[in-house]
């Protein structure tokens, strides 16, 4: 009997330490898969990076963001024209996309999206990469965004600080802008459309944003570690920054603001 009391007691402190270890293990699991996810998505824009530049090498200019209210490309829309602007979108342009399969489709996605409503989570348009409006411009657009982000797409040759500038990030939507970086945009999209709702991970002032209800998390608890956000900048290198480095503050007289920190990473010089 007492052989037996003592086999108990050793069974619950064998038991005690491991759910004691396993309190210990689980939050540095937890960590360490962020952290690979994180460095796997590093490794994603970097690989479309590359894709922008080949595009580049053959047509002289980088693509375009959005070519609005043209056919569909032979594998179909990537947006919902019931809930996007349709048209061709770069990752069409650059050849990401030849088929809908999801495995076709695995480049685009970043394996820390934060995407809680279904119908968005099944579009690669939202909570992966946004490419920046100001160097793939649009050659039809809606408005606001037709005031700033019309015309050719720039080629890198024409940008003077390349590794300054931001070509691809982590965003809420696959088109973003400075616009979305401030909490004082110059012009808000007040549409049915969806093209709104772009967002860096993380930054603050996405509190005060109206975005979707499936995007609240991604946008406010942030995608990956410390709020930090992948960056692929124009001239092909990718870093991962803190989200609020990426924002751009207003100053002056609220009817005509300046803006600090928009050249040359959002707007090249």
């Amino acid at each position: 009997m007492g052989l037996r009391g003592f086999a108990l007691v050793e069974l619950i402190v064998v038991i005690a330490v491991i759910t004691f270890l396993a309190a210990l293990l689980f939050p540095v699991l937890h960590r360490a898969r962020a952290q690979a996810r994180a460095t796997v998505c590093q490794a994603r824009i970097r690989d479309l990076a590359i894709q922008f530049h080949q595009y580049e090498a053959e047509h002289e200019t980088l693509p375009y963001g959005i070519w609005a209210l043209r056919p569909p490309p032979p594998g179909g829309y990537l947006c919902d024209p019931t809930r996007d602007l349709p048209g061709w979108y770069w990752p069409d342009f650059i050849g990401a996309v030849r088929h809908q399969s999801s495995r076709d489709r695995k480049i685009l996605e970043c394996p820390s999206r934060r995407i809680g409503e279904s119908s968005l989570s099944r579009s690669v348009l939202y909570g992966n990469y946004g490419i920046n409006r100001s160097l793939c411009r649009s050659a039809v657009d809606v408005s606001p965004y037709r005031r700033e982000f019309p015309g050719p797409p720039l080629s890198t040759s024409t940008i003077r600080h390349p590794g300054a500038t931001l070509l691809l990030v982590d965003s809420g939507y696959a088109l973003i802008c400075w616009w979305d970086a401030t909490a004082d945009p110059p012009h808000r999209y007040s549409g049915a459309l969806a093209v709104g709702p772009a967002y860096i991970p993380g930054l603050a002032i996405n509190k005060e944003k109206e975005l979707l209800p499936g995007q609240l998390d991604d946008a406010i608890g942030g995608r990956h570690p410390n709020k930090t956000v992948n960056v692929g900048f124009a001239d092909g290198h990718v870093d991962r920054m803190k989200a609020e480095a990426l924002a751009v503050e207003s100053a002056g007289e609220e009817d005509a603001p300046t803006y600090h920190h928009r050249t040359p990473l959002w707007v090249p010089r």
